[in-house]
C-alpha cells in the first residue's frame, strides 16, 4: 500500500462543488488521496484555505495573489499576506501567483510588481512559491531566475527546455490531466526532461480533468489517470509514480519529513 495522492494543486473553494463540497472531502480523504495542497487565489480563497486545513487533518493551505486578480489586488498585499502568516502553521506556501498574458487587457508591469514581490516574500520567510504562468514564460523565467526561489511550476505548459530550466532551478514541475490527452506531445516531452525526482502531480480541480473525465469537473481521486500517463512516459508503474510525487510534495511543502 503506498502513501497515497498528494494533490498538489487544487481549489475546492470554487463554487462548482459548493452543492457536495464537504461529502466529497471526506470522501477523497477516506479513499486513496493522502494529501491536499489549496492553492490560493486572494485574500477570500486564503481564508477558505485556513479554515479548511483547521477541518481537515492532510490539507494544507497557500496565501497569495494569483495574476488573474491584478485588478483586484490591494496595494498592501504584502501587508495582507503577512498578517496571514500569522493565522496557521499549515500555511505551507506562497500562490498561486505568477504571471498570466492570455486575456487582452492584462497590465504586465503591475503583474510582474505583484509576482516579484510575493516571491521576495517567499525568500523572507522561507516557504516555496506555486507558479502560475500563461503566455509569459520569458518574464516569469527572469524573475525566478533573479531571485532563486524554492517551489513549483504548476500547471505546466511550457518546452521540455524550459522544464530542464525550472528544474536546474531547483524547482519542481506540476502536471494535471493534460498529460493523459492524446494530443499532449509537448506536456509529454516536457514531464520526460523534468524526471521523476522534479515531479508533482495536481488537478487543479475542478479544471484540467484527465481522460477519460475530460470536460467533467475533476477531482482529486483522479490524479491516477495522470499518474499512469506520467509511468509511461517514465518507464515506471502507476504506484511508484503516485508514491515519489507524494514524497516529492512533502519534501517541498515540508510535511512530514525530517530536515
Amino acid at each position: 500500500m503506498g502513501a497515497g495522492i498528494f494533490d498538489s494543486h487544487c481549489h475546492y473553494d470554487d463554487h462548482a462543488f459548493d452543492k457536495d463540497r464537504d461529502e466529497l472531502l471526506k470522501s477523497l480523504f477516506a479513499g486513496g488521496v493522502g494529501y491536499l495542497m489549496h492553492a490560493c487565489t486572494d485574500e477570500r480563497s486564503a481564508r477558505y484555505g485556513i479554515e479548511a486545513a483547521k477541518k481537515y487533518e492532510n490539507y494544507y493551505t497557500s496565501v497569495g495573489f494569483h495574476p488573474e486578480c491584478c485588478d483586484d489586488t490591494p496595494d498592501d498585499f504584502i501587508s495582507i499576506l503577512r498578517s496571514l502568516l500569522g493565522e496557521s502553521e499549515k500555511i505551507r506556501a506562497i500562490g498561486e501567483i505568477g504571471l498570466d498574458y492570455h486575456y487582452e487587457g492584462y497590465d504586465r508591469e503591475r503583474q510582474m510588481y505583484i509576482f516579484e514581490q510575493q516571491v521576495m516574500l517567499a525568500n523572507e520567510v522561507s516557504l516555496p512559491v506555486i507558479v502560475h504562468s500563461r503566455n509569459a514564460t520569458e518574464d516569469t523565467m527572469e524573475i525566478l531566475r533573479r531571485h532563486k526561489p524554492k517551489g513549483v511550476m504548476h500547471c505546466f505548459s511550457g518546452s521540455a527546455e524550459t522544464a530542464k530550466e525550472v528544474t536546474a532551478l531547483g524547482m519542481y514541475i506540476g502536471f494535471t490531466g493534460v498529460l493523459t490527452f492524446k494530443k499532449s506531445k509537448k506536456a509529454k516531452k516536457a514531464c520526460a526532461a523534468a524526471g521523476l525526482d522534479r515531479l508533482l502531480l495536481e488537478t487543479d480541480c475542478p479544471y484540467m480533468a484527465p481522460e477519460p473525465f475530460r470536460g467533467q469537473r475533476s477531482d482529486s481521486s483522479m490524479i491516477e489517470k495522470t499518474a499512469a500517463a506520467a509511468a509511461e512516459i517514465l518507464g515506471l508503474t502507476t504506484q511508484q509514480v503516485i508514491d515519489k510525487t507524494n514524497e516529492n510534495a512533502r519534501i517541498l511543502f515540508g510535511i512530514g519529513v525530517k530536515d
